[in-house]
């Protein structure tokens, strides 16, 4: 029996192995692989010698458009674009999450569900350049951008933070006679906002990189000067800003894991 078990294991292992292996054999088929250029050696020599000899004076120099100031301006953008969609985010919640009184009623959640997941479906990038073309280049289509995305992706786990939450405390109001809004501040809310704000604290690590990212199409940040030392070759400056975004991402990370750690 047990070797009937193994067999039937191992058959199992190689069949979605093999399957595996087709799939990449399959997407490599499409791809067009013309070489490596023959300047791609001296190019990334160059980009290395820019992260090991970056440009400090960059740092700062009190024009507003120094690494410094820009670094600021990312995580103003991060901040402001995740914080208003924490509380954005809310109602969408609510009517995504499933009661534990409502296991036969899936038209309210599923409809929730189904629009956070359509929110949640543009990346920041395309939402960017949405935006740009709306209110026009700068941080505050950056703000837009995330705070739009950053809906849809905190909806979708305070909804199941909210199917998953002790109800413990809500039924013993209810049994006494609290109604809905009562049950709700008094303790849904106490419940479940640890967990919210370890939910906002963790999209706010990823809106962090996102931020850096979305200058690159105008929409403010440290991204645009990135992108302008690429395409002019100043490997320098890029070396500085790539220095500073990776100590701004390594520090949001520590403080946030740090403070989630305490809540939950």
């Amino acid at each position: 029996m047990v070797k009937q078990k193994n067999s039937k294991h191992l058959s199992a292992v190689f069949f979605w192995f093999l399957v595996i292996v087709l799939i990449y054999w399959w997407s490599f088929q499409s791809l067009d692989f013309t070489g490596v250029k023959s300047s791609a050696g001296q190019v990334l020599n160059a980009m290395i010698h820019g992260l090991i000899h970056p440009d400090w004076q960059y740092v700062y120099d009190g024009s507003g458009e120094d690494l410094l100031s820009l670094i600021l301006q990312t995580l103003a953008i991060a901040f402001l674009g995740t914080f208003s969609s924490a509380v954005l985010s809310l109602p969408f919640a609510f009517w995504a999450a499933r009661g534990p009184h409502e296991r036969h009623r899936h038209l309210r959640s599923t409809t929730g569900k189904f629009v956070i997941i359509l929110i949640r479906t543009f990346p920041e990038i395309v939402l960017a350049i949405m935006f740009i073309k709306a209110v026009g280049p700068g941080s505050f289509a950056g703000v837009l951008a995330v705070s739009i995305h950053s809906i849809g992706m905190l909806g979708k786990l305070f909804s199941e933070a909210l199917e998953n939450m002790d109800y413990r405390a809500s039924e013993a109001l209810i049994s006494v006679g609290a109604n809905q809004p009562q049950t709700l501040v008094m303790a849904t809310l106490p419940t479940i906002l640890p967990e919210f704000l370890s939910y906002t604290l963790y999209q706010f690590e990823i809106a962090v990189r996102s931020a850096s990212i979305l200058g690159m199409v105008g929409a403010g940040g440290i991204g645009t000067p990135l992108l302008f030392a690429i395409q002019t070759r100043s490997w320098q400056r890029m070396g500085i800003i790539l220095i500073g975004i990776i100590i701004m991402v390594t520090l949001i990370d520590l403080l946030s894991g740090t403070l989630r750690k305490r809540l939950v």
